[in-house]
């Protein structure tokens, strides 16, 4: 499971150093797309097998399924980090991102998500409020 908040830095050959909690479960490889709200999402490998199975299984007469997988598989880089932990990250996924020097690596449980720091700050100063009002119909349980 992916937990936390880190804040490593882009290098100028567009790689990030791995947080060192995330490195043993993607050491054997990791899958990197666009997520929503433009940030990244970053699966290992066998979590990203599971996700595009579940697509195969959505209705290809849908065109918001279809729409969703283009977008969704079409911005994917598989990469295997380096001996240090780092991967590097596609100048269009970084663009997509707006990625910069500063960073945010947040775990989201079964996956990570990169963001520019600066839109990291501002998407939470603008859910925190939310997050403690949600109501226990959202996530059943809590």
């Amino acid at each position: 499971m992916f937990l936390g908040t880190y804040t490593p830095r882009l290098d100028a050959k567009g790689r990030l150093i791995l947080p060192a909690k995330f490195r043993p479960q993607l050491a054997d490889g990791l899958v990197i797309t666009r997520g929503q709200e433009r940030c990244l999402y970053v699966f290992s490998v066998q979590e990203f097998e599971r996700i595009h199975e579940q697509m195969r299984e959505a209705s290809m007469s849908s065109k918001q399924a279809r729409d969703y997988v283009r977008v969704f598989l079409s911005g994917a880089t598989d990469e295997v980090p380096d001996k240090q932990g780092r991967v590097t990250i596609a100048p269009m996924l970084r663009e997509y991102a707006g990625l910069d020097q500063d960073l945010a690596v947040i775990g989201a449980g079964t996956r990570a998500e990169i963001w520019s720091a600066a839109a990291w700050e501002s998407y939470l100063q603008e859910q925190e409020s939310q997050f403690a009002e949600t109501d226990q119909d959202i996530i059943p349980g809590l």
